[in-house]
């Protein structure tokens, strides 16, 4: 039976590597897995997913307002597909999320997500607040803070390493922009005594 899965955590826990390792287990033996990551997100070129660690694959990518049922019902009418692999999950509209839903109950496909579950500011991104809603099962995949602490928020610091609180929700960077952080030194570093 198909499901949707949410793979979450904060920055650098390695979902992409999870996400890589398990397409790279289908691909072994011998079945077709379908990667998307977001349009948007080049930071590892465009369309593909890349790992901090060195490894990498090239996927489909999607955009916000496209329609990611039609989109994965045109790759099955291709041929088959043994799972749907999604980095940047929290990038998805709630509407995006709703027809991944969909595509696992009408098209019978597994597909698995991954992404943050917060921001820096410690709200939900709108595809992680709806995958938190409507997925089957949800895994986090842990990182530690720098006291050792399970690490479950995320700063965004400017070039000069001071933390920031404010700015678009959005903002594409890696080591250099965001810190992972357990909830107290998160709290520390935003000025929340």
């Amino acid at each position: 039976m198909a499901k949707l899965y949410f793979h979450y955590s904060t920055m650098n826990a390695g979902k992409s590597t999870v996400l890589l390792q398990a397409a790279h287990n289908y691909v072994e033996r011998g079945m077709s897995p379908y990667l998307l990551t977001a349009q948007f997100d080049r930071r590892a070129g465009d369309g593909r997913i890349a790992s901090r660690i060195g490894i990498g694959e090239t996927a489909d990518t999607y955009a916000p307002g496209e329609n990611l049922f039609a989109k994965l019902e045109a790759r099955l009418a291709k041929g088959p597909c043994a799972c749907v692999f999604v980095d940047e999950a929290q990038f998805l509209e709630a509407d995006q999320v709703w027809q991944l839903a969909r595509a696992v109950d009408d098209l019978h496909v597994p597909i698995m997500c991954f992404g943050l579950r917060v921001d820096f500011r410690g709200k939900l991104f709108p595809g992680s607040a709806t995958l938190l809603a409507l997925a089957d099962e949800m895994r986090e995949v842990r990182t530690i803070c720098h006291c050792g602490k399970k690490a479950t928020m995320v700063v965004r610091m400017d070039a000069e390493g001071n933390t920031l609180k404010d700015g678009a929700q959005v903002q594409i960077g890696g080591n250099e922009s965001y810190v992972s952080l357990c909830r107290v030194h998160w709290r520390e570093a935003v000025g929340d005594r």
